[in-house]
């Protein structure tokens, strides 16, 4: 038996992509899931790695392929062919994109910037958390909790959990007082400090905690507390 079921599971395509990421996989794992599934006496991979040898430059030689060149492999059927021409076609494109122009939260006043409008007329407190690469841009941001009328509740998981899925170096927490007066809280000052200790875990600096007013706002970094 030569199927991907047979090898263990620490060494199927998707299992290791799950476990570890797709950066861990080679050309042949990852266009073996791309073709799915194989055929009598030959795995997916097995298959993937004769459409990589079909030509001399191998994985660039699939930025030019046509689904009939490909179908002419034994085991390639439309199906197959048309998904790694579109894949191949998908990795051309986002090469030539233009890169995204990204919000640097770099400092305090820029942080509060990018969530001043969103956050000032609310009513009732809602805490966002923004993810920051290596280059201190903002690569996503989302609500995390929504409160009553002065108090927003949350739990690490759901602070960090998107912050580990998008790979970020740090995060940055925003909430809004419906009073209008940004002055932290004993409850803010104390979450603060709790989710920073969680993030010294995770290896994610919590790099500021933004308390957005009518029109003002407080850094509970420049306040020493991170």
């Amino acid at each position: 038996m030569t199927g991907i079921k047979t090898l263990p599971g620490s060494e199927r395509p998707r299992e290791k992509m799950i476990r570890s990421g797709a950066g861990s996989l080679s050309n042949a794992e990852l266009l073996s899931i791309i073709i799915n599934c194989g055929i009598k006496g030959e795995s997916a991979l097995s298959l993937a790695s004769r459409v990589l040898a079909m030509d001399q430059d191998g994985l660039s030689g699939l930025m030019n392929c046509q689904p009939e060149e490909l179908m002419k492999i034994k085991g390639i059927g439309e199906a197959s062919a048309c998904r790694i021409c579109a894949s191949a076609e998908l990795g051309r494109r986002i090469s030539a994109a233009a890169p995204v122009n990204r919000i640097r939260l770099d400092c305090p006043g820029a942080a509060a910037g990018a969530f001043m409008e969103d956050l000032r007329h609310l009513r009732k407190e809602v805490l966002c958390v923004a993810m920051i690469n290596t280059k201190g841009e903002m690569i996503a941001k989302e609500t995390v909790a929504s409160g009553g009328l002065y108090s927003a509740c949350a739990n690490p998981r759901e602070i960090f959990s998107t912050a580990v899925r998008k790979g970020a170096y740090a995060i940055l927490l925003a909430h809004n007082h419906p009073s209008g007066d940004p002055s932290p809280s004993a409850e803010d000052i104390s979450m603060t400090r709790q989710l920073a200790e969680a993030g010294k875990i995770l290896g994610i600096v919590l790099e500021d905690h933004i308390i957005i007013g009518d029109g003002r706002y407080t850094s509970l970094k420049e306040m020493g507390i991170l």
